[in-house]
This record gives structure tokens, C-alpha cells and sequence, in this order.
């Protein structure tokens, strides 16, 4: 909790303000009863009216003065608790997009979510509290305390009984809340999961009558979460009454021992009910206190999974010297990769080496699990590699800096990604400053412009979240647009025609083929008919190349290539 409080150095001015009015509002307060008191003593006990109405006008201006710094205070804890919350969640943000893929599977989109808002917020809502209680509760009661001490040293013995009860109760029930908080946010994260799980999965859930098990599974993580939430809110509920008694037995203790005491003239009846109202003061102070100091374990809890998403420092960095490539544009070349996911006892790929320049198509192929998708996946260092070396126009993509590398290639994924927006402002993801003819002309080269055309905004049609009201074709041509739009020197198509029919897959490479005369195309594929044109095709199995020619050479010389082309095409097709 702690290291997260050296965010707050721009509210300094802001928290000196609180400190400010906070303890003006604690001196009003403190100085209301014996205000009252010498109402009582010196105005109603002589009958003196104008003393009362002159001293009632007194407590009219504190009571309202008190009022004043109470709501500035306020104020200025909320901007400084909202701010600061802003600028954590603004943190966790820019710090979890420089993740490699490796990070965030480590802790899981779910969880990150969590920390990134429910955990925020209860480190933002105990800072606010904490701003004004933490200032004005300590204030009060040691301001109470000396008050009563002046009021009355002999009635100030039934304060110093009750108080420690008062402690070691709310210390005993910290103590049995504060590892219940861990629990309760870990189990927020399960339900988090599941139900994005079910959002996102929706269609495959009802395809397979698969409603009844998964609301089970959301019913579990749901318990889970409210039985500990329960319990805790249990014994938070058991607090209160208990601290009601304890504060009202030192008032009839009070009142019984102060009436004796006026009754011996010893203490005055104005000073006995001011000392009532500091004993009230020091005994909710003391209440407040420990209700932060309850809530705070959460929010530390909540501070300590913030931490561990900050300090978890991205594996894949920029180079501190980077270097600039040359005169190349679109050289690619692997040179003996290795490459293992973190964990995995056998390497994804190993021992790759190929070059692929401008002008040039190279088509990946291989059967499923051969490490196609993992080897494109290295270019734009998604992930670093274990041995090896990887150049982009020349230089090592680790020498390079991830904008100057990225910026290079146009990457379409194998699952088609698209954002709530417009159909152009999702071509334009690719060139922030694309002109409409840039947009328009991209998309027709990606054969999209004919449905785009057809939908009824045309272009400034929505696109809802996740491309949910596009088929798998019209998501695929979008991305490939997005990449053209880009006119990089790499293009890397990630099984960017598998949704697509043969006729528009041939429509496509073909107009591909004129765009990218002067780039360099790298392509995975699992149908034959995609590759076979290309100028060299990799075979890939078990991670490592079994080939590297063309079509004809490839069904003369690798038995792989010959068994997918033999599955997929007739012998005539082949013969031709």
C-alpha cells in the first residue's frame, strides 16, 4: 500500500489542503461543547438571557465555520482519491500493453481486468476515507481526551476503563477479517472469469445445449465468492452493536459518576454534558479509526495484486542502443531459430533457417501443432527467441526498437480482431492519417468494398464489439485491409483466407499479387490451393522444415508436402 502512495505526489498541495481544513473543522468541533457548557453554567443557570443569546450566536458562527471546512475537506479528498485512482488505473494500463503474450497468460485476462478496476477502486475509495478520517478521527480524540482531562480529571477514570475494551475488540476482529480479503478478491477473479468465458463463448454454449452446466459453474464461483462475503460482512455486522453497548454503558457511567460529582459540587452540570460530548467524540473517533484501519488489509490486499501487475517487468524491452536498418526494405531472414514457450519440455521450433525478400510470396505450411502460427509470431517479436537469430531489413528484430520493427509489417491474425467503431475507423487502425481514398481503395483490394458498399452507412457503418455482426469472411477481409491500408514493407498473413470461399480466395491473391510487387508476403495456410503459387513454400512437422522449394519441386522431394497435397486435391488436380 505503501509504494503506491508515491502516486500522490502531484496532490501535495491537494492533501495539504485537507490537513488544513480538516483540522480547522477538529478545533470547531472541540471548541462546540465547552461553548455549550458556559451556555448552561453562565446564561441558563442566572437567567441571563443576553449572555445566551450572545454566546448561542458564537456557536451558530463555529458550528457553521466547522460546516465550511468539512465540505472543502471533503472535497479536496475526493479529487485527490479519484485522481490518484485515475492515474494507478492509467499505469496498470500502459504497463499491461507492453506485456509480451508470455505476461498475460501469466496472470490471465480475467485477473488483470480485476486488478484494473475492483482492485483500484478499493485502494481509491480507502484513500478517500483515509484523507479525512485518518486526519480528523486522531485530532478529535486527542483533542477529546484533553478537553475531558480539563472538564474533569476524576470522570476521565471511566473513559480510561472503556477504552481498551473498546481496542481490543475491534483488534480481535481485525485480526479474524483481514485474511478473508485475500480470499474474497481471488474469488472475484474466478467469477470474473467465468462469466467472461460465457459472454465471450456464447454462441459455442448454445450450440452444444451447454446453459444448464454453465450456469452450475457461474453458481459455484458465485457461492464461493458469497459465502466469504458473508462472513465477513457477519462479523462486521456483530461490530456495531457491540460498540453501541460498550459506548452507551460510559454514558450511564458517566452520567451516574457526573451526577454524583455535581451533586458533591465538584463539577457543573454545562461541564458535565460537554464532557459527555467529548467522551461521544473520543469514542467515534476511536470507531472510525478502526474501521479503517479494517479496511485498509483489503486495500492492501487489493495494493499488493496492483504491485505484482507493476512490477512485473515486460520480457521483451527495447534495445537501450537500438539500431536503424538500411537501405532494405522487406528482408526477412531466419538464421537457425530456436524457440520454446516458457515451461515446455520440447522446443515449438527449432534449428529454422530461411530467407524471404521484396517481391517475393512465402507460403508456411504444415499440419496442425507444426509451429506455423509460432513462427510468424517471432517477426514482430510477439515473443523472443531462444538461439538463433531473426533480421528484419537486415537487423536483429532484438536490436530494433518495437515501434521501428511493427511499423514495418502488416499482420493479419488468424482470429480476425475488430473494435466497436466504424468499418473505416477499423481500416484506418492500420494508418492512423489514411485518406478515404486510402480506406476506400485498401478495402477493395481486399475484395471487402462489396458488402461494405451494400450495408446502409456504408463505410460509417458500426461495427459491434468483437465483429459480432460480420460473418468470419467479412472479418478476415477487414483485417487484410487494415494491413494494406498500412503499405508496409512485410505483409504476414496468418491464415487470413481460411473463412473465405475459392472463388474470393482467388479473387484476393490475385489483387495481393499486384499490391505487393515491391514487399515481401509471408503467408500461413492450410489449404494447398493458397500456397501452391508461391514463390517458395515451407513444410514444417514437429517444428522443424522437412522442405523448402516450390510446388512441383516440393512433390517430388518431401514426403509431408505430397501427404497434405494428396488429402486435399485429386490425382488429376495434382497431375495438372
Amino acid at each position: 500500500m505503501l509504494r503506491l502512495l508515491r502516486f500522490l505526489k502531484p496532490y501535495s498541495w491537494n492533501i495539504f489542503g485537507v490537513v488544513a481544513f480538516l483540522f480547522g473543522q477538529s478545533i470547531a468541533s472541540l471548541y462546540l461543547p465547552t461553548l455549550m457548557a458556559d451556555i448552561v453554567d453562565n446564561g441558563m443557570m442566572s437567567g441571563d438571557i443576553g449572555y445566551i443569546w450572545r454566546f448561542g450566536v458564537y456557536m451558530l458562527i463555529v458550528a457553521f465555520g466547522s460546516s465550511i471546512c468539512s465540505v472543502i475537506g471533503s472535497y479536496l479528498s475526493a479529487l485527490t482519491g479519484v485522481g490518484f485512482g485515475r492515474d494507478i488505473r492509467n499505469r496498470v494500463f500502459v504497463h499491461v500493453e507492453n506485456y509480451s503474450l508470455h505476461e498475460f497468460d501469466k496472470y490471465g485476462t480475467a485477473s488483470l481486468i480485476t486488478r484494473a478496476t475492483n482492485d483500484i477502486t478499493q485502494v481509491q475509495t480507502v484513500l478517500v476515507m483515509g484523507l479525512r478520517f485518518m486526519i480528523f478521527s486522531p485530532i478529535m480524540m486527542v483533542g477529546g481526551i484533553i478537553m475531558a482531562l480539563v472538564k474533569d480529571r476524576h470522570l476521565t477514570l471511566v473513559l480510561l476503563a472503556a477504552l481498551p475494551f473498546m481496542i481490543i475488540f475491534m483488534g480481535i476482529v481485525a485480526g479474524v477479517i483481514v485474511p478473508m480479503f485475500g480470499k474474497m478478491q481471488a474469488r472475484l477473479d474466478r467469477v470474473n472469469l467465468v462469466l467472461r468465458e460465457n459472454l465471450t463463448g456464447i454462441r459455442v454454449i448454445r450450440a452444444f445445449n451447454r446453459q444448464r452446466s454453465e450456469n452450475a459453474r457461474f453458481e459455484v464461483a458465485n457461492r464461493e465468492l458469497t459465502d466469504v462475503s458473508i462472513w465477513v460482512n457477519k462479523i462486521m455486522a456483530m461490530m456495531q452493536p457491540i460498540m453501541m453497548l460498550i459506548m452507551n454503558v460510559t454514558t450511564l457511567a458517566i452520567i451516574w459518576y457526573g451526577g454524583l460529582r455535581v451533586g458533591q459540587n465538584f463539577l457543573q452540570i454545562g461541564d458535565m454534558m460537554a464532557f459527555l460530548q467529548y467522551a461521544m467524540l473520543i469514542m467515534f473517533s476511536i470507531i472510525m479509526v478502526a474501521i479503517m484501519f479494517i479496511m485498509i488489509p483489503r486495500a492492501q490486499a487489493s495494493a499488493v495484486r496492483i504491485n505484482e501487475v507493476l512490477d512485473l517487468k515486460p520480457e521483451i524491452v527495447d534495445p537501450v542502443l537500438a539500431k536503424q536498418p538500411g537501405d532494405q526494405r522487406g528482408q526477412v531472414e531466419f538464421q537457425d531459430v530456436t524457440f520454446s514457450y516458457p515451461g515446455a519440455e520440447m522446443a515449438a521450433i527449432s534449428h529454422i533457417s530461411f530467407a524471404a525478400g521484396p517481391g517475393e510470396v512465402t507460403a508456411i505450411i504444415g499440419g496442425t501443432g507444426s509451429g506455423k502460427s509460432t513462427l510468424i509470431n517471432l517477426i514482430p517479436r510477439f515473443y523472443d527467441i531462444d538461439s538463433g537469430c531473426i533480421l528484419v531489413d537486415g537487423v536483429d528484430v532484438r536490436e530494433m526498437t518495437m515501434h521501428d520493427l511493427r511499423r514495418r509489417i502488416g499482420f493479419v491474425p488468424q482470429t480476425p480482431i475488430l473494435f466497436s467503431g466504424t468499418i473505416a475507423e477499423n481500416v484506418r487502425y492500420g494508418k492512423d492519417d489514411a485518406s478515404d481514398e486510402e480506406v476506400t481503395y485498401a478495402a477493395e483490394v481486399a475484395q471487402a468494398s462489396e458488402f461494405i458498399v451494400a450495408l446502409p452507412d456504408g463505410y460509417d457503418s458500426e461495427v459491434a464489439q468483437g465483429g459480432t455482426n460480420l460473418s468470419g469472411g467479412q472479418k478476415q477481409r477487414l483485417s487484410i485491409a487494415r494491413a494494406l491500408v498500412r503499405k508496409p514493407g512485410i505483409y504476414i498473413l496468418d491464415e487470413a483466407f481460411s473463412a473465405l470461399d475459392f472463388k474470393t480466395d482467388a479473387r484476393l491473391r490475385a489483387a495481393l499479387k499486384k499490391e505487393t510487387t515491391a514487399s515481401t508476403v509471408i503467408i500461413v495456410a492450410q489449404r494447398v490451393g493458397t500456397v501452391m503459387d508461391a514463390d517458395r513454400i515451407i513444410v514444417l512437422d514437429g517444428g522443424q522444415i522437412v522442405g523448402i522449394g516450390k510446388h512441383r519441386d516440393l512433390l517430388d522431394t518431401c514426403q509431408v508436402y505430397r501427404e497434405i497435397v494428396s488429402s486435399q486435391l485429386s490425382e488429376e488436380e495434382i497431375a495438372g
